[in-house]
């Protein structure tokens, strides 16, 4: 299963509180705010995140990642099995009608039979991929809120007034200084305790 698939929804995406300064109160017109404002500009400081190397090296990402997997190919398995055996059964009403094994209302019956079976696997198929996709989704809220309620921590000393997260080419230029990838994923990792059931996962 491709992992950048699985993710390829994700961004990440921090914005801490912005200190303002407070405009003069003996200048009420709104001309004369936005003039103070353009010529004494909130200075800025702005870090961002490799979201390519949080994927890869953030620990909880690679435990559901395996989970997902794992349930992925469960799911493929799964159809595949029942979808074989579906092909193999219509295989040999054919090959019986051709024969002359069964009466009228007996090829009927088993062809009605045989397209109830094709409904239910279709069924089948939906369901499961729904819960493969809800299953995603948690995960990728889970990931999000994990990232945002670190970054809130990380960022009382900080004192960022914008963290931005990098993808692929979404930021045009960012200079290496303003990167804070490693310790946001060194934070992370450390404060990360996989559930029961991930530990379980991981044992298999």
């Amino acid at each position: 299963m491709n992992k950048k698939n699985i993710f390829k929804t994700m961004a990440v995406v921090a914005v801490a509180t912005m200190a303002m300064t407070s405009c003069d109160q003996s200048a009420p017109k709104l001309d004369s705010k936005s003039d103070a404002a353009q010529s004494n500009p909130t200075k800025l400081k702005i870090a961002y995140v490799e979201v390519d190397s949080i994927m890869s090296q953030y620990k909880f990402c690679k435990d559901y990642s395996l989970t997902l997997q794992k349930k992925g190919q469960n799911i493929q398995s799964t159809l595949a099995a029942k979808q074989q055996q579906l092909q193999a059964a219509a295989a040999n009403f054919q090959q019986k009608v051709q024969q002359n094994a069964y009466t009228r209302e007996q090829a009927e019956a088993i062809n009605a039979g045989l397209q109830r079976q094709n409904a239910d696997l279709q069924t089948l198929n939906q369901r499961l991929s729904a819960e493969f996709q809800s299953e995603t989704n948690k995960y990728n809220n889970a990931l999000r809120d994990s990232i945002q309620n670190f970054l809130k921590v990380y960022n009382k000393d900080k004192k960022y007034t914008l963290i931005l997260s990098k993808a692929g080419d979404n930021l045009l230029y960012a200079d290496k200084t303003y990167d804070i990838t490693n310790e946001v994923i060194a934070g992370l990792n450390k404060s990360y305790k996989p559930s029961a059931k991930m530990a379980a996962t991981e044992k298999k």
